[in-house]
């Protein structure tokens, strides 16, 4: 009933506690899908978007993106800032890669692919390198460049949910250890942690320009 996303789990058995391949219900395959999708949509633009500012600049003129709405809500400043190329090349190219794999990821559990321990242990490493990446991101953002970019907010909700998920569904078969009672509770009540940890970050985007979201100042 409530672990719609997790359920309908196909697995070849290992003879132990844990399935050796496990394959998914096509709920957590299109759950992939559709995150991957958002988090490529939203590098996609922005690698568009900070092109159209470096030609803008090369030609000697001013580009600025649609999503820079205000002095808060600027995307430009968040493209233009040294956090946006973190590993010496801009952090959407990185998505364009990392979003895609989630993509064809989905795609093969949508397909009836079924993948050893491994294999999830590694996809969830990448998932936790991301929400990590992004819960910098977001520090970055809020509190030293002091900008938000509505694009990159679309790529942290697709990571967060994504991680979530993919953990929830390691922790199900076994593949991470967790006590039982904390199992039942996150395979019960999956979609609390990620609704929770976003109602967090919309928090803190709310306290930190409080007085320019009820009064127009910055």
């Amino acid at each position: 009933m409530a672990t719609t996303v997790m359920d309908g789990v196909d697995t070849d058995e290992a003879g132990d506690e844990s399935p050796a391949r496990v394959g998914s219900g096509r709920a957590f395959g299109w759950l992939l899908v559709i995150t991957g999708a958002l988090g490529l949509l939203a590098a996609w633009v922005i690698t568009i978007d900070k092109n159209k500012i470096l030609e803008a600049k090369v030609a000697g003129k001013t580009f600025t993106p649609g999503c820079s709405l205000n002095p808060i809500v600027s995307c430009g400043n968040i493209m233009e800032s040294k956090q946006a190329q973190a590993f010496g090349f801009p952090n959407p190219m990185m998505g364009l890669v990392a979003y895609g794999i989630v993509i064809c990821v989905g795609m093969s559990l949508l397909s009836g692919a079924r993948f050893p321990r491994w294999y999830w242990l590694t996809f969830n490493a990448g998932c936790l390198f991301g929400v990590g990446f992004c819960t910098w991101l977001q520090y970055q953002s809020l509190y030293v460049i002091g900008s938000l970019c509505l694009w990159c907010c679309l790529a942290w909700a697709a990571t967060i949910v994504m991680f979530c998920y993919v953990t929830g569904y390691n922790i199900k078969h076994n593949f991470l250890p967790a006590p039982a009672g904390l199992r039942r509770g996150l395979l019960e009540f999956h979609w609390v942690v990620p609704v929770l940890w976003m109602g967090v970050i919309g928090m803190l985007i709310l306290t930190r320009w409080w007085d320019f979201w009820t009064g127009g100042q910055v």
